[in-house]
């Protein structure tokens, strides 16, 4: 559920504790990136995809990961407009 959709409604949140370790990655992200038409079927990238990705190049550097989720989502536009804005936010322990 996402948290700031729901602000009149009360629903109960669970808290989790994770055990983290140096090196681990965190990602906060919009739904622009997954909700992004494209490709050669003009689809949405999707959820799938970009966890996929995200998987695929998170123990790459900051500055390498950036210049990969935009090349992809580029690619993945083929020149279409952008429909929605897209911020990924990503961080390492």
């Amino acid at each position: 559920m996402p948290v700031g959709i729901y602000l009149k409604e009360k629903h109960s949140f669970t808290n989790h504790n994770i055990e983290i370790q140096t090196g681990d990655m965190f990602y906060i992200f919009t739904d622009g990136y997954a909700d992004q038409f494209g490709g050669e079927k003009n689809t949405k990238f999707s959820i799938k995809k970009f966890r996929s990705l995200l998987i695929d190049i998170h123990q790459k550097s900051m500055i390498e990961q950036k210049r990969i989720l935009n090349q992809t989502i580029e690619d993945w536009k083929k020149g279409r407009d952008q429909l929605d804005d897209i911020l990924v936010m990503g961080f390492r322990i």
